[in-house]
Parts: structure tokens; C-alpha cells; sequence
């Protein structure tokens, strides 16, 4: 199943460019409200599954906004891939290592987003969609508690970051516009391998950063198992998993964000995002 946000309204995806409206075909056993959908999600994938292309209608990228708006919890992981690790100065972890974004940062997979002062970074990131609640899950047992997945950005502004006597990880990477997500949100089941997707992002048509999620050093089940250990995970959540190396902090010399250029993010199976910028310094 795809489930995007259509025009402010939950709908499943049926073609790369059609989506039936799903409260309006279930008569209203489901809300408009995307959101809620992840707290019904064994039966929206159920009544997903009878739908057909035939009320479905046309939708344009610009319709898609944010397929998870308000999420109670959002966790980001830093330094999970080993290129990144040693792009950005430090060892890999020996366990996860977590911060968050704040849910104002949130934003769809098109559009705007207004630069502050400062370096302003790129990450591409898969994002897991927590579909069941989790509280001390196994590894083994941890992708029946994802709903799904979905691209997401992790803009981070690293002036900020780095200031004060301890990092500002998650008061950086919280600027309005600073968490794309979309442009769908997909069950595992269909993308082509769900432990190793291709990722990565473009500025103005180069590629600054291509991996592959297999590379992750803590995969998807296993940051689901370790943060259900210690805190529950709620339906709806959101994990942001880290991004693989190619970030503008770690070149020589360093890039960041300007005002006139086009980001594209990508992951294979999923889809893809496009975002221009304005302001900065």
C-alpha cells in the first residue's frame, strides 16, 4: 500500500498518478485526517487491499503534502553510516545515537523552504513510520511494528549545531521547513528490498550524496528494538535513520544551502522530493 496526503486528505495510491480518497470510500469508517490512519493500520491496509483504480482520481505532484504531520514522537539517529561517521570526525557508535526534530519542522515533499542565518546542510534519510505500538520488541519482531516508509531531509543549519557547550543537534535541525517527508508513505512489502534501498539527493542536478540503506550501521529493526527498549514507540511515529556520507559539512571545501537552488531527495521504491530555497545570510 501507498497512503499519501492528497490535498489535505488521506488517500491510497492505486497508479503513480491516481489515489482513491479513503474516507470517502469507506463511507467514513476512516478520517480525512492522515494522521490517524496509523492508529487503524491493520485496517486501512485491510480495506486498502479491496480497493480498484476505478474511483480513483488524478493527482499532480503538487497535491501531495505531508503523509506524516504530527507525529507524537520523532526520533533522528546521527552518525549511522560508517562514511558519514568518519566524514563528520567521529568513530562509529557502539550504540544508536539519538536526538530529535520538533514536529513545527515538519513539511511535505514540495516546496519552499526559507534559509536561516547560518550553514545550512543536506541528509537524506529514510524515515520509518511506526504502525504499532513497541515497547521492548525483538529485532526479529520489530518490521511487523512498521507501517511503513517514506523519504525524508534532515536540513540541518550547522553554525547552530556547533555552538555552546554542547552540540544543538535538535534545536538546528528544527527550522520551519528542516523535515521534508514523502511523498508516500510504503509498506515493506513493497519495495523492492527493504534493507537495501538506494538513497540519495541532488543540488541543481549533481549528486552529492548516493548510497544504499544496507549500509546502515544500526538497521531499521534494530533502532526499533533499542528505542523500544527504553521508551515506547507510539503508532505514528516517526524514525529518521541518518544519512550516508556526502553532506556539504564533510567536503573540502565545505558547501552549504543557497537561496535559488533545487534539492531533489530520493529513495528507490518510494519516491522522491523537491525543494527550492529562499533567504539565508
Amino acid at each position: 500500500m501507498r497512503l499519501a496526503d492528497i490535498k489535505g486528505r488521506a488517500a491510497v495510491l492505486t497508479a503513480p498518478d491516481r489515489a482513491v480518497d479513503l474516507a470517502e470510500a469507506s463511507n467514513g469508517r476512516f478520517s480525512p485526517d492522515i494522521q490517524l490512519a496509523y492508529e487503524q493500520w491493520d485496517d486501512v491496509k485491510a480495506f486498502a487491499a479491496t480497493l480498484d483504480d476505478s474511483a480513483a482520481a488524478p493527482v499532480a505532484p503538487e497535491d501531495y503534502g505531508n503523509p506524516v504531520p504530527r507525529p507524537r514522537q520523532i526520533y533522528a539517529i546521527g552518525l549511522n553510516y560508517t562514511a558519514h561517521a568518519k566524514e563528520s570526525g567521529f568513530a562509529v557508535p557502539d550504540q544508536p545515537t539519538v536526538f530529535t526534530k520538533f514536529v513545527t519542522c515538519l513539511t511535505g515533499p514540495t516546496g519552499e523552504v526559507t534559509l536561516p542565518p547560518g550553514d545550512v546542510d543536506w541528509e537524506v534519510e529514510l524515515v520509518a513510520v511506526i504502525g504499532k505500538a513497541a515497547d521492548h520488541v525483538t529485532v526479529a519482531d520489530a518490521w511487523d511494528h512498521v507501517a511503513g516508509l517514506t523519504v525524508g531531509q534532515d536540513l540541518s543549519e550547522r553554525v547552530l549545531q556547533r555552538s555552546g557547550p554542547a552540540p544543538q543537534f535538535s534545536m538546528a535541525k528544527s527550522y520551519p521547513g528542516f523535515g521534508p517527508l514523502g511523498p508516500v508513505v510504503v509498506t515493506p512489502d513493497e519495495v523492492p528490498d527493504r534493507d537495501d534501498l538506494e538513497l540519495g539527493c541532488l543540488i541543481d542536478g549533481e549528486q552529492v550524496q548516493r548510497s544504499r540503506t544496507s549500509d546502515l550501521v544500526f538497521s531499521v529493526a534494530e533502532l526499533v528494538a533499542w528505542l523500544s527498549a527504553i521508551t515506547p514507540l507510539l503508532p505514528g511515529d516517526i524514525i529518521f535513520t541518518g544519512t550516508p556520507s556526502g553532506v556539504g559539512m564533510g567536503r573540502k571545501p565545505q558547501r552549504f544551502l543557497k537561496a535559488g537552488e533545487e534539492l531533489v531527495t530520493y529513495i528507490e521504491g518510494i519516491g522522491t522530493m523537491r525543494h527550492t530555497f529562499s533567504g539565508g545570510a
